[in-house]
């Protein structure tokens, strides 16, 4: 009986402190002096210490309990963290409204959500029955790095629940940041030690957030604030601003600046009143975010490739700065594309030191003006890469320099063209080029092409330095070469193994991810992809004529040409060959017209657990047989495949009366469309 009486109280103690954690870190009032706080997680850990078996991820003392990490895992997002398209300008709100007007062909006022938009780092946050199991980052969208270690010693992240109403299931989505105040104390802390200091406040806390030590990430003064929720098991209300205050209720931090307001006129009045309060927020903010406040209408709007239709990011005005124009340098891209780069005397705009800045092509030069020794005016708007966007001439000194663009690659020396219609001066070198070479295998490993994990930058720069590398072909020929790998800087045996290990497992992959890989210009995923399902087998796609490649409906002159050519060079169908003979290689199927595909132009939605394949592995086979997937039900959804734990998806699909099936139902209907496995 004591120790039932102890287990209790303990229970009990473990809610004080979350709730006075709330109190902190949430509603900044704090119920208790420091002191009473230290005295009852003192008692909590003597309780834990006597009873080890008590202690759950939970409990407040578990805030800095892991060890560190040997690096991150991936994360695949079961709704995908999607980007906000951006206005810059008022009319650029005003056209926003007009278009969610026209698609609701409704003239009546729109409310919308208002809040400010924190400048750090999106992440996600998963609870199952209250406790939080699982954070990650953002990432490419699809998929992030698993940093719950990290989160767990964030104060304003709650460890538990708070209340009993929560779903079961509860994805919050939200940004770290580190509030100004605690930004300047890390950089006092860095330059009394004299470390190396933060540039910004988005930096620091991006790289807090990354430390493979969660101890270091729990010494950083973070804090989380949630804007939205992810995958849910369970009703939620019907506006989205009543979801924010739902989630306060829980336990979480949302911005005090948060409003709702009726009409694209208050939108604009709310933007200009917080661009007059920006310097004085204790936390950087780069724009305003305008929601629908309606879950309803946002199911309605729906969402375009890579972004809602129902929300916006208006950015505060570009950022300017005036700094001096100290060189020009010219940098090689992988379709051989050169560019000019400014060297800047280094300057502070847009939140950040810019030293570099792109001058895009010998044209913009020309527009621009522009010589070396000049001083110039450099903007940044956001995450946009900084460009010079003007000259001060009459600050030009006599020594100014004309910039000369190379006739030759700078890497190279191959001679440099520029095709009819097109602005960019382009090296000749090929593959020849090592800059092309170097540029061409990183996006061959990256992660939407074939994904060889711990093939990074750095590494592929060495591996084609030191000529153990000449084209993708040659990294499956790497195992051969296991001493000269051993050889590189960093490199110890278990790096090196894992690394073999990756590139043998990238043989596998699919016909789409293979021709983005191969860096075709013009060619993006979702054009590999629409590839791919048309002509179903390489072959096909090798022997297709510009004519063919225009039956595509994603496919334009420009892009058939590109893809045309590509496949007429023999230096390109030579590689794709000796790919083959190393390996590679991904299921085939018979070519189809697009028109033939059975799902063609079908939009389904995947929810709840699959058991015998992946989501990842659903979305797939869906996407070869021509459908969309999406991540939310509306009335244009076709069917919903529904495992368990579906949740709301399914009762909203239930009450629209759209076919649900099953995941054995599901497979029924792959095997007659031809496409179980």
């Amino acid at each position: 009986m004591a120790s039932d009486k102890l287990f209790a109280d303990y229970e009990a103690l473990k809610s004080q402190l979350n709730y006075h954690n709330y109190r902190y870190y949430v509603l900044d009032d704090p119920a208790l002096p420091d002191a009473e706080y230290d005295r009852l997680m003192r008692k909590l850990q003597d309780i834990e210490a006597a009873n080890p078996t008590w202690v759950t991820p939970d409990s407040p003392s578990q805030r800095v309990g892991a060890k560190p990490m040997s690096a991150f895992a991936q994360v695949t997002h079961a709704l995908p963290m999607l980007s906000l398209d951006n206005a810059f300008d008022a009319q650029d709100m005003r056209d926003f409204y007009r278009r969610l007007q026209d698609r609701l062909k409704s003239d009546a006022p729109i409310e919308f959500a208002c809040e400010p938009k924190l400048d750090g780092i999106a992440v996600s946050i998963l609870y199952r029955d209250g406790v939080l199991v699982q954070a990650a980052t953002r990432g490419d969208g699809a998929t992030g790095e698993d940093i719950t270690a990290n989160v767990r010693t964030i104060g304003s992240v709650p460890l538990k629940l708070l209340g009993e109403q929560y779903p079961p299931l509860l994805e919050v989505r939200g940004e770290i940041y580190m509030p100004k105040v605690g930004f300047e104390r890390l950089n006092d802390l860095a330059r009394s030690r004299d470390e190396k200091l933060f540039v910004n406040p988005r930096n620091a806390a991006a790289g807090s957030l990354r430390q493979l030590d969660p101890k270091i990430t729990a010494s950083r003064p973070l804090e989380f604030c949630c804007y939205n929720v992810g995958q849910v098991e369970g009703a939620l209300p019907d506006r989205h601003t009543d979801v924010l205050f739902a989630l306060r209720e829980w336990g979480f931090l949302i911005n005090p600046e948060m409003r709702a307001v009726t009409g694209i006129d208050a939108c604009l009045d709310y933007f200009s009143a917080l661009g007059e309060k920006r310097s004085q927020l204790p936390y950087d903010i780069d724009g305003i975010v305008f929601k629908v406040n309606s879950r309803a209408l946002q199911n309605t709007l729906g969402f375009v490739a890579r972004a809602p239709r129902w929300a916006i990011a208006h950015k505060f005005p570009a950022q300017e700065e005036m700094t001096r124009l100290l060189d020009v340098e010219f940098q090689v891209g992988r379709t051989g594309a050169i560019t000019p780069v400014a060297r800047l005397e280094p300057v502070f705009v847009g939140g950040v030191t810019v030293s570099n800045a792109t001058l895009h092509n010998r044209d913009e030069i020309q527009r621009l003006g522009v010589k070396i020794g000049d001083t110039v005016i450099v903007r940044r708007a956001g995450d946009v890469i900084p460009q010079i966007v003007s000259v001060i001439a009459n600050r030009r000194p006599d020594d100014a320099r004309d910039v000369a663009f190379p006739d030759s690659c700078p890497v190279c020396e191959s001679p440099v063209m520029q095709a009819e219609g097109e602005a960019a001066v382009r090296c000749t070198g090929g593959l020849l080029c090592p800059a092309q070479v170097k540029e061409g295998i990183k996006h061959f490993v990256s992660r939407k092409a074939v994904d060889i994990d711990g093939l990074g930058d750095k590494l592929v720069e060495q591996l084609v330095d030191e000529g153990l590398v000449a084209s993708i072909a040659d990294l499956y020929r790497l195992s051969e070469k296991r001493e000269a790998l051993l050889a590189l800087e960093r490199m110890g045996e278990k790096s090196a193994d894992n690394l073999l290990e990756s590139i043998e497992a990238s043989k596998s992959t699919t016909l789409a991810k293979f021709l983005f890989g191969l860096g075709i210009r013009e060619v993006g995923e979702t054009t590999a992809r629409a590839l791919a399902s048309h002509f179903g087998k390489l072959t096909a796609l090798v022997q297709a004529t510009e004519a063919d490649l225009l039956a595509l409906n994603d496919i334009g002159p420009v892009s058939a040409a590109s893809i045309a050519q590509f496949f007429a060079e023999p230096r390109n169908t030579s590689l794709i060959e000796d790919l083959q003979r190393a390996g590679m290689h991904w299921p085939e199927q018979e070519p189809a017209l697009q028109s033939a595909l059975p799902l063609q132009g079908q939009t389904w939605v995947l929810t709840g657990t699959l058991e015998q394949m992946t989501r990842d592995e659903a979305k797939e086979k869906l996407l070869a047989l021509g459908a969309k997937v999406s991540g939310s039900v509306s009335a244009k959804t076709h069917c919903v495949v529904a495992g368990p734990g579906a949740g709301s998806k399914l009762a909203k699909a239930q009450s629209l009366d759209i076919p649900v099936l099953n995941e054995s139902e599901f497979l029924v209907q792959l095997a007659a469309w031809g496409e179980a496995e």
